[in-house]
């Protein structure tokens, strides 16, 4: 305090030897002869600060910082107080991953957002409320590097995921940092486990690729109801067509059980739910699954994509399907997805997939819907989307090599990302808070029916390309800046996994009702997939 005093009173005696001094006055002041009474500032005084003279108009030359002056004099009056409370301890971060599963259902997706409750939200706070994020980074996650390794949509689930970011892991009175971060956190979002990675990493960057399921009825695969709006236009179109053979032909085996004209949704739904699915049907699903294997253009598969942008190319491993099983009343099948990387609602796949041997379209559909022509694709339902983990074998196989010669206790030791090692605890969570909520909100709200028969409701030509020939007729084609009428139009309500709101089978939805995603820039896009 004492020396601070001093170089204060010191100033104050420069300043009032030259507080009557101006610009030109100081330069004249000077000797002719001095090279430093030449060189002046912005302000038009000498750059040397020895002997410069307080200037009361140019405060902006004074030197600037993160307090203003209220708020100095404040912290010098305080000075005293500040002393004897000690400032909080400054703990370590370092860059690290968080391998977690979650349950979807009543979040608004997987990032966070400003208002609204998202998994990314309510991870990072119980972070902050467990002492592995400071408070002084507590109000912004960007300044301890957030990143995820796949984007969930609303309401969907995921049994492994990826988080990365500058974690204070080294908690005082901590033994156990996920199990501290658990206690935090709600039953249906869980930290299997964490470690430490390289500064470089970044867990969308890193990954390699991910792998997603998708669960729904079999029953989806009965085709449309005969004298639905959707039946009625595939018919008028498949005679259009003038095939000898391929018309829509009589009605399905599941159809002459039901008094078509009068039977009312539900019956239809009891009835649905006690259909079983066929060997030939799982094999056409299989057959038709192997069109999405390899590098292909996905542009009709997402939104807000032209068919030159190179970022539609994507490559997917494997489509595997398995046998269905029976739970309750509905048998249930699963499709299992492993590419590379997917895009902004590819759950498209799945309805193309589904439609495709719903209808009896050849497979040949999917090679169509590669090509330059833009055509509607609705969404599938959120509700049977899960992301089962993300993959990151190329940076496993980096660490493994840097590891070779280091214990897991050296500094420079990192573990490889491995779900696998959590497999116990992973298909427990699944079974309690995934499939039995999945099947528990399908038994309750009928999500599937509702969303089928908000397919069979649609009158217009979007869908026309589901047809005996499988190639994509003009009238189907949307062209940018076209006006079209009668278009399909997602609802909203099918991308939500919990309490389904008061129903509307219209597949035209109201104007607050669609998703307008079409103007999102290329970036957001990029940011939203996974």
């Amino acid at each position: 305090m004492k020396r601070a005093k001093l170089e204060h009173n010191a100033q104050d005696t420069i300043d009032e030897a030259s507080v009557d001094l101006k610009p030109a006055e100081v330069e004249n002041s000077g000797d002719s002869g001095d090279k430093s009474s030449k060189k002046r500032d912005a302000a038009g005084w000498p750059r040397s600060r020895k002997g410069k003279a307080k200037d009361t108009k140019n405060v902006g030359r004074r030197r600037r910082g993160t307090r203003n002056e209220e708020a100095t004099s404040k912290m010098q009056l305080e000075e005293p107080s500040r002393e004897q409370s000690p400032k909080p301890l400054r703990l370590p971060k370092r860059q690290s991953a968080l391998l977690i599963g979650f349950c979807g259902t009543g979040c608004n997706g997987m990032q966070i957002q400003p208002n609204v409750r998202t998994i990314e939200g309510v991870l990072f706070e119980a972070l902050v409320r467990a002492g592995a994020v400071s408070q002084d980074n507590a109000d912004d996650p960007t300044k301890v590097s957030l990143s995820r390794a796949a984007r969930t949509d609303a309401g969907v689930h995921a049994a492994g995921n990826l988080v990365s970011m500058k974690l204070i892991t080294v908690i005082p009175g901590v033994k156990d940092f996920a199990a501290r971060i658990n206690e935090e956190l709600p039953p249906e979002i869980r930290v299997w486990g964490y470690g430490r990675v390289q500064n470089s990493f970044n867990a969308r960057m890193s990954c390699d690729s991910r792998k997603y399921t998708y669960f729904f009825p079999t029953y989806l695969l009965i085709p449309p109801k005969p004298g639905s709006e959707f039946h009625h236009a595939l018919q008028q179109h498949t005679e259009s067509l003038q095939l000898s053979t391929g018309s829509v032909g009589p009605p399905h085996p599941f159809w002459s059980t039901v008094d078509v004209g009068s039977s009312a949704h539900e019956d239809d739904l009891l009835l649905k739910r006690k259909w079983r699915i066929g060997s030939e049907q799982v094999e056409l699903l299989r057959e038709t699954a192997k069109k999405f294997e390899g590098t292909h253009n996905f542009h009709n598969f997402t939104v807000g994509r032209e068919f030159s942008d190179r970022s539609n190319q994507r490559h997917m491993k494997s489509i595997e399907i398995s046998e269905p099983a029976v739970y309750g009343d509905t048998e249930w099948i699963s499709v299992l997805f492993h590419g590379q990387s997917f895009m902004l609602h590819q759950r498209k796949m799945m309805c193309a997939l589904v439609l495709s041997c719903r209808t009896g379209t050849p497979s040949q559909i999917i090679d169509e819907l590669y090509g330059p022509r833009m055509v509607v694709v609705p969404k599938m339902p959120a509700l049977g989307l899960l992301l089962e983990y993300p993959i990151f074998d190329s940076y496993n196989s980096k660490v493994s090599s840097l590891n070779e010669k280091l214990e897991p206790k050296h500094p420079d030791y990192r573990p490889v990302i491995d779900f696998e090692q959590y497999r116990p605890d992973i298909d427990a969570f699944k079974q309690k808070h995934i499939y039995e909520n999945m099947r528990a909100i399908e038994d309750r709200n009928g999500v599937f029916d509702a969303w089928i028969r908000s397919i069979d409701t649609y009158a217009g030509e979007d869908l026309l390309y589901l047809n005996p020939k499988g190639i994509i007729p003009a009238s189907a084609v949307f062209k940018k800046g076209e006006k079209r009428y009668n278009t399909f139009k997602d609802n909203r309500r099918f991308d939500r996994t919990g309490a389904m709101p008061e129903e509307k089978d219209k597949a035209s939805a109201t104007d607050d009702e669609e998703i307008e995603e079409d103007h999102l820039s290329k970036t957001l896009l990029e940011e939203a997939e996974g």
